[in-house]
């Protein structure tokens, strides 16, 4: 019965710290994803055929910067304008097309700051194909200053919830060691050493540790495959590498907290005097 106790007690504390790792590799994730949706537009000169703009875009791919590049050339400009607008432009300027063709550039999230769009903007304009490079200033500065802010806190949170998870583990551990000290100390007397005295905790712990991970993780599985049937754009923040990490860590917390804290536990009531164990 003990067993089952300190199995479930375990097993939700390693619950809690996954949902701490989980989170916390999404949000770097997400945080990565928004960056890299920033958009960076290359507006073309008039001269630039399609043939020169898709040149230049798979030029662009080679540059450490850029995430991806998606050309528009000056037709698509020129149908989605007469579908806005419920006429053809061209009817009023002799059949001309008044568009150019421009590149959608996404750039890599390590680049989506201000300081390195602004030499990125200089690079590009400096190429003849490119009229002007366009992007959302502010949206950039904002939405850094938000994931630093988001960042910290989500920080700070993390590490509140690892250090409630270790002293709950070591209380648990604590307390079903506690229960064990005048069998401790008995063999104590009898001359066990103390390598002896701890190998059955140990070996208990470890297979309550163990247990728990086993248990910690299936319900975290669970509860993020019912979060992809809800919304299927889950799978692309929480890829599979991140639920690889995720089980991970539960496992060695589960089997290095238990592991410890048994060891730590042990040993104290080993060193303790007769009196002592009275309190």
């Amino acid at each position: 019965m003990q067993w089952l106790t300190s199995c479930i007690s375990t097993t939700l504390v390693l619950l809690l710290l996954g949902l701490v790792v989980l989170f916390g590799l999404s949000a770097r994730r997400l945080s990565q994803s928004v960056r890299e949706n920033l958009t960076v537009t290359l507006l073309l000169d008039d001269d630039v055929e399609t043939a020169d703009a898709d040149a230049l875009a798979l030029r662009l791919k080679d540059r450490p910067y850029v995430h991806r590049t998606t050309v528009i050339t000056r037709d698509q400009v020129l149908q989605e304008e007469s579908e806005r607008m419920g006429t053809d432009p061209t009817e009023f300027l002799g059949g001309e097309n008044p568009y150019t063709s421009s590149i959608e550039l996404n750039v890599n999230a390590d680049y989506a700051c201000t300081d390195s769009l602004l030499w990125i903007s200089k690079e590009l304009k400096s190429m003849w194909q490119v009229a002007d490079v366009v992007y959302q200033r502010d949206l950039v500065d904002n939405l850094n200053h938000t994931l630093r802010r988001a960042t910290f806190w989500l920080s700070v949170l993390a590490l509140l919830l690892m250090v409630i998870s270790v002293v709950l583990i070591n209380n648990t551990v604590r307390l079903s060691v506690y229960s064990r000290r005048f069998t401790i100390h008995t063999m104590r007397l009898v001359g066990a050493s103390w390598g002896f005295i701890r190998w059955p905790f140990i070996r208990r712990s470890l297979s309550i540790g163990l247990t728990a991970a086993v248990l910690a993780d299936a319900l975290l599985f669970v509860a993020i495959r019912w979060m992809m049937a809800q919304d299927a754009s889950v799978s692309t923040i929480v890829t599979p590498s991140i639920i690889a990490v995720m089980a991970g860590s539960v496992l060695v917390a589960g089997l290095l907290l238990t592991l410890v804290c048994t060891w730590v536990s042990v040993g104290h009531f080993l060193r303790m005097k007769e009196n002592e164990m009275y309190r």
